[in-house]
């Protein structure tokens, strides 16, 4: 909390204690479609005011707080779109990000922060008993349709960095599979590959969606229910289990992972994709945040580190476990039978 000059400032203190009107400034800017209109052509006040069908006086000190923000960029009287915006916040370009809000700003996830002094004093979530891990919560199908854009990229990261072979069938179970895009992205890159998606059913019926959409649906089976109560099956060359295993205790983990472990073939592998902490458990950022994002929403999961990762994996039966960096900032765990 210092100053250019190193004396002690309260800018950071203030600037975080603001943050909800930051969000709140980004949801109301998408709704309006402000980056959508301006990459439309609509620069200025007046044309954004039609476009947008808004006050003028509303606009201007929107988009001059969207670019202080450093969303927008002002030449005169004339905005337009930072690179990052014009990447993620235009509603026309593929990678598209204003959907995740449906997600990331839905009541029961932003109640969940509502009083975390209480979630601190009761060591997890005070939204329900379970928070958002609840049966049949219908917060995941709102994950389904919103987080698939986020997901792309590590998708495909994963799909291109772990070899099958490709002259044989080769089945995967996707365990928690949500909106279906990491499965499907196997799918996509091997012919001869078969995937079982396991999820809530309302949950399945996005991932059935998007199996159509990306051309896999002939080789994409449906698993409903939860992953502690069915039966797996059994001869799977690989399981995913992508952001799943944070919402739960170490012993509840390790369980699952024993029946993961008896549902691979000999020589299967499980491709874990999750938020993974240093030791330190401060570094990097964006893994080392998100166990207070648990520790709100869930009854008792967490953000495991690797060594906790390797010793869940190996009283599970599984011989040996590698940590893989995905760029940009993704972190995959590739365990072997």
């Amino acid at each position: 909390m210092s100053s250019a000059s190193g004396a002690p400032s309260p800018e950071r203190f203030f600037m975080i204690t603001n943050a909800f009107q930051q969000s709140g400034i980004i949801k109301g800017a998408l709704e309006l479609d402000v980056f959508t209109a301006i990459a439309e052509g609509n620069t200025t006040i007046p044309a954004l005011a039609t476009r947008c069908q808004a006050s003028e006086r509303g606009l201007r000190i929107l988009c001059d707080t969207l670019t202080v923000m450093g969303f927008l960029t002002k030449t005169a009287s004339t905005y337009g779109l930072a690179a990052d915006s014009a990447a993620f916040l235009n509603r026309q370009s593929p990678a598209y990000l204003g959907g995740v809000l449906e997600f990331l700003q839905a009541p029961m996830m932003m109640a969940a922060f509502q009083d975390v002094a209480a979630v601190v004093r009761k060591g997890g979530t005070v939204v329900s008993e379970e928070g958002t891990v609840s049966p049949e919560n219908p917060i995941w199908v709102k994950f389904a349709r919103a987080m698939m854009p986020l997901m792309m990229l590590p998708a495909q990261g994963m799909a291109n960095a772990i070899q099958v072979d490709a002259q044989r069938p080769v089945k995967l179970l996707d365990i928690a599979a949500g909106h279906g895009i990491f499965g499907i992205s196997f799918a996509q890159r091997n012919a001869n590959l078969e995937v079982t998606a396991l999820d809530w059913a309302a949950v399945l019926e996005v991932a059935q969606e998007n199996a159509q959409k990306f051309g896999v649906a002939e080789r994409y089976q449906l698993l409903p229910g939860s992953a502690f109560e069915v039966e797996f099956g059994t001869g799977y060359d690989l399981v995913l289990l992508t952001n799943f295993l944070h919402h739960f205790d170490v012993e509840t983990n390790t369980a699952l992972l024993r029946k993961v472990h008896a549902a691979l073939a000999e020589g299967g592998r499980v491709i874990t994709l999750e938020f993974v902490p240093n030791d330190d458990r401060v570094s990097p950022p964006m893994h080392a945040l998100f166990a207070v994002v648990m520790l709100a929403s869930t009854a008792n999961g967490d953000a495991y580190t690797f060594a906790e990762y390797d010793q869940m994996f190996g009283q599970a039966g599984f011989a040996k476990n590698e940590l893989l960096e995905l760029p940009p900032a993704f972190r995959v765990i590739v365990s072997h039978k």
